[in-house]
């Protein structure tokens, strides 16, 4: 029985029985594989590392996606950093936004994601609002923080962690292009790894990101998929009021648009921002 063992870290790893292989091939830019496992799903990993299972990917993606837009309340545009398996368009787009762009540095991600992980974007890659750009995501909110096109209001970044082609992403140039491609009231959310064992990558974020917004914190969440604990996410905005919207407020836009989720809520929107004390400690170290 063949199975594929995690090489994110030196010291530890998870492995995953491979029930059937779908899909391995090095693309432009990283090594992909899609197959299957009988607990946990189709899965797929680029460059060794695991992004997604069809299991809990729910947690991520809702997490990522609905705690900016309703803190928010009046969304029209969004921007999404890297995503190529479609699970954050379709929880975005479930949102009466007017427009989404998306930015997937590479196309295979996309190609494959949509034949082998269906249930991940479920139909959203046909969505008239989206606009996909295959694109170096780095040099995409460059580009645009210098040119006259309209704002965003939310900017999410689905990245890899900070090595290969999502290592730019975790930029102190990044989070600088990056705010000038927002809106005033506008928020920017990334994931930022597995704090018990990269505390490097929130303290680095918390530094680089903090230099941007005046409004820089975390929020978590467990997600099985991702060994270690607590995945956090980090937090950036100058709209304060976003970052202290009542749980009633937040339930009633929640109500209104019928959100059917799987993990995300109201009472978790606000809990999530409460930090483990290892976490906060790390952050001070920063």
């Amino acid at each position: 029985m063949k199975h594929f063992k995690e090489t994110l870290y030196d010291a530890v790893c998870q492995e995953y029985r491979i029930d059937k292989m779908y899909f391995e091939n090095k693309t432009d830019h990283q090594h992909l594989m899609i197959f299957h496992n009988a607990q946990l799903g189709r899965v797929m990993t680029l460059d060794g590392v695991v992004q997604t299972t069809e299991a809990d990917e729910f947690i991520y993606h809702e997490m990522l996606a609905h705690t900016p837009i309703l803190a928010h309340g009046s969304v029209k545009r969004v921007l999404i950093i890297g995503g190529g398996d479609g699970g954050m368009i379709r929880e975005v787009l479930k949102h009466p936004v007017e427009h989404v762009t998306q930015v997937e540095i590479d196309q295979a991600v996309v190609d494959m994601a949509i034949e082998y992980l269906p249930n991940h974007s479920a139909g959203a890659y046909d969505d008239e609002r989206l606009n996909l750009v295959i694109a170096d995501g780095f040099d995409f909110v460059k580009e645009y923080a210098d040119s006259d096109n309209p704002k965003f209001d939310v900017i999410i970044s689905d990245s890899t962690d900070p090595i290969g082609p999502g290592e730019v992403l975790f930029t102190n140039d990044f989070y600088a292009h990056a705010k000038n491609c927002l809106t005033n009231e506008g928020i920017m959310v990334t994931q930022n790894g597995v704090p018990f064992f990269q505390e490097d990558e929130i303290q680095n974020t918390h530094a680089r990101m903090g230099a941007h917004f005046s409004d820089m914190r975390f929020y978590c969440a467990p997600i099985p998929t991702y060994y270690g604990g607590f995945m956090t996410f980090a937090w950036g905005t100058n709209n304060h009021a976003a970052g202290h919207r009542t749980e009633s407020a937040i339930e009633q836009s929640f109500q209104a648009l019928e959100l059917n989720t799987k993990y995300y809520n109201p009472a978790i929107h606000l809990a999530s921002f409460a930090l483990p004390q290892y976490v906060k400690r790390a952050i001070g170290k920063a």
